[in-house]
């Protein structure tokens, strides 16, 4: 897929995505720990640094903070996880949730961006390190697209309590 402005899509809008996330590292304040590393950003657009496409990249220095280009990341989108997807387009801060590994030298190395809480929240419980990155514009609007073809909310539906005394007394009452 080419990436394109969500606006030019008609009818069929891709499932899939090209992206390279932005992390940064920084000298930490804890004494236990030399370094302090966060996704800084997600950006849409696949980056071309003299010809590592592929590879990580310094991207940026200054001082003792250094930024990384990690490139090739592709987001996906399933149908099943629209009700995911939807509530974090209604959130006050919509977000995309880059998922990385530790690769023993403290060092995290992301494997999957998602814009979905749930598929986050259950990396976050097997122990992977999540961060939260604000969702660019050109996400927002091709994820709204794709939510809004595949996602019907389902109708909230009044629970009709059971009378338990009825059942107890066998449906007979004083």
């Amino acid at each position: 897929m080419t990436n394109r402005p969500a606006n030019d899509l008609d009818g069929a809008v891709p499932t899939d995505f090209s992206l390279s996330v932005l992390m940064q590292r920084s000298p930490s304040a804890s004494p236990w720990q030399d370094d302090r590393w966060e996704a800084i950003g997600v950006t849409a657009k696949r980056w071309d640094l003299a010809g590592k496409a592929e590879s990580v990249s310094l991207v940026h220095e200054q001082g003792e903070i250094r930024q990384y280009l990690y490139p090739g990341f592709r987001l996906r989108l399933y149908a099943d996880e629209c009700e995911s997807y939807y509530h974090n387009l209604c959130a006050p801060d919509p977000h995309c949730f880059v998922i990385a590994n530790n690769n023993g030298e403290g060092v995290p190395v992301p494997f999957l961006v998602s814009l979905s809480f749930d598929e986050a929240n259950a990396y976050q419980e097997g122990d992977e390190e999540v961060y939260t990155v604000a969702m660019p514009p050109e996400l927002y609007r091709w994820c709204e697209l794709f939510v809004l073809n595949h996602y019907v909310p389902e109708k909230k539906k009044k629970r009709h309590l059971t009378d338990w005394r009825k059942e107890a007394d066998g449906g007979v009452r004083p």
